[in-house]
Formats: C-alpha cells, structure tokens, sequence
C-alpha cells in the first residue's frame, strides 16, 4: 500500500514522468513500475531523477518510470531497502555507510548494488557576508542549515563540522531544512550558514546568489581534507567551481565526491542491463536536462567501490 501511495502521488506531480500509467504485463519486475529516489526539487538530483525517468517511459517497453522527490541520498537508500523506490540516487558516502553497515546502517550492512559513477556533487558551504563566518570552524555559536533529514548534504556536513572540530549537535544550532527553505532563511537571516552538497549548477543555489548578490560568500573547506580522510579515506577530493557557474568574482576551491545509481541485489540482471545502457545510450538527452550529466563518463562509471556492480551493470560494461 505504502509504495502504490508513492507511485498515485508521483504520477500526479509534475515533472516527475512524462507518461501515464500503463497495464504492464504481470511477468514485468514489479508490475513494470518503477520509482527513482532523488532529492529536493530544485536540486539536480531531482532534475536529473525526472530525465531519467522520462527516458525509461520512452525507450524500455512495458516500464513505467516516476521520480519521487525526496529528503536525498540516505532517505533514498532507506526506501530502496524497504521496497517504496526501485532506483536510488545516492552520494557514494552514503552508499558506503549502507553496504558497510555503519552510520545510520550500523550493523546492518544492505545489499546494494550500483548501476554506475555518475557525477560529482560539489560541497556548498555558504555563510552571510555579515555572520563574520569564513571558516566552517567559524560556524561555532550560530545557526546553519544541514540540508533535509536523511540527506547527504547532513551527513557531509557533519563530518565537515568535526573536522573543524565543531560538535555539530552541541556547537552550533542545526536547522534541518530542504534548499528552498535554506535558500529562503539565508536571505531572510533566519540562519547564518548552510552545507549543501549538489551538482553543478544546483539550482537552488543559482537563485540564491542572484538574488543576494555579495551579501553570501563561499566558505573554505578543502583544508578539512586531510582530518576527513583519517576516518573516510578516498571518498572526498578537492576540486573547483569555477566562476562562471554561480557569477562570482573569483573560482571557489572546495570538495567533491562521486555519486551512483543505486539498486537491491534483487533486481534482474536483464533490467539492469536495460537501465544502464540507457544512461549512455541517451546521455545526450539527460545532458539536455541538466548539465551535469554531460560529466557522466563511460570510463569513470564502473568505479563504483565498494559498493559492488550489479551484475547486469557489469554485463553492459564488459561489452556485451
């Protein structure tokens, strides 16, 4: 019931697939129903969910494909373990938790299992110029928003924090908000800072720079690295955003990690098969979406570690 609720109210949202609901044959993976786990709706997740989605409804027969808006990539892979989406987009931090059985997983390791490394998500970390934040160690006494619950921009930004040695719980006055509820309080000064971890250009963040001009400013992040990697080896690099992609005055130096497609263990190699080659089938189209698809490699995809291929993935990128 829970997951025929999902799918009438996915359906009935737009953007979230461009096709109505058909009669699948029987035979079909779930009745040939299948809903995509993607994040708030003006970040890329979500825009690149509906893509994929409207490529499903267009080029595999008798499957019908909705994306599902949601809290992000630890909410994701928490309805992927109980049956609500068949598909999971998902921060490789996130994915890792969940195989290894620690964070929010802890001693319950989940059989994920990835289509494919899509694109990099960039580490967004905002202050208001006149918070006299620069540093997320500066972020001590204020108030900064998290991201959604069960996101990946909240587990990002915790590890952020106690890298800068800042108790996220204690040191600071969390606020779990979606972007456009964060985008809206740093205008309003509601709140002081945020960490949101989006592709490039996330959306939300485009309309927040054009609208309050130099009154925020990027934070430095990239000399947390080290610390971070202590306890979370080889999951966070540095990496730029230029200025052209929010129109600021200088490049902004930041971190990334990776993200991937997530399945259960369970779905059908076939259909796996089917699904990863329609990514790069029609990578153009989904480019067309948003840009960060373009980023999507055929080279970097299979390097999904550790969360394993599924083995349809691993068919299609063998070369059959």
């Amino acid at each position: 019931m829970r997951r025929r609720a999902l799918l009438a109210a996915v359906w009935a949202a737009p953007l979230a697939g461009c096709a109505a609901p058909r009669d699948p044959s029987a035979s079909l993976w779930h009745a040939g129903e299948l809903v995509i786990g993607t994040g708030n709706t003006t970040g890329v997740f979500y825009q690149l969910g509906a893509g994929y989605a409207n490529l499903i409804n267009q080029y595999l027969t008798g499957y019908d494909a909705a994306a599902a808006p949601s809290g992000g990539s630890i909410d994701n892979l928490q309805r992927l373990t109980t049956g609500d989406v068949d598909i999971a987009l998902t921060l490789a931090a996130a994915a890792d938790d969940g195989y290894a059985g620690a964070g929010t997983w802890a001693g319950r390791p989940q059989p994920f299992r990835a289509l494919a490394r899509t694109y990099d998500n960039y580490e967004h970390v905002i202050a208001r110029v006149d918070s006299g934040i620069t540093s997320v160690a500066g972020m001590k006494g204020h108030k900064v928003s998290l991201g959604s619950p069960n996101s990946g921009s909240d587990l990002l930004g915790r590890r952020l924090l106690r890298a800068a040695d800042v108790d996220p719980d204690k040191d600071i006055t969390a606020r779990s908000m979606s972007l456009p509820q964060t985008t809206a309080a740093i205008l309003d000064g509601s709140i002081d800072a945020m960490i949101w971890s989006g592709g490039l250009p996330t959306p939300g963040i485009v309309d927040l720079f054009a609208k309050a001009g130099g009154a925020v400013q990027f934070v430095r992040t990239q000399d947390l690295l080290p610390k971070i990697e202590q306890t979370y080896p080889n999951l966070l690099a540095k990496a730029t955003i230029t200025k052209d992609v929010y129109a600021l005055p200088a490049d902004v130096p930041t971190l990334t990690d990776a993200n991937l497609i997530v399945v259960s263990a369970d779905m059908p190699k076939d259909l796996a098969y089917q699904l990863t080659k329609l990514l790069f089938n029609h990578q153009k189209e989904l480019a067309q979406v948003h840009p960060a698809a373009a980023a999507i490699s055929r080279e970097r995809a299979p390097l999904t570690d550790p969360v394993p291929l599924h083995p349809g993935a691993q068919e299609y990128f063998n070369g059959r």
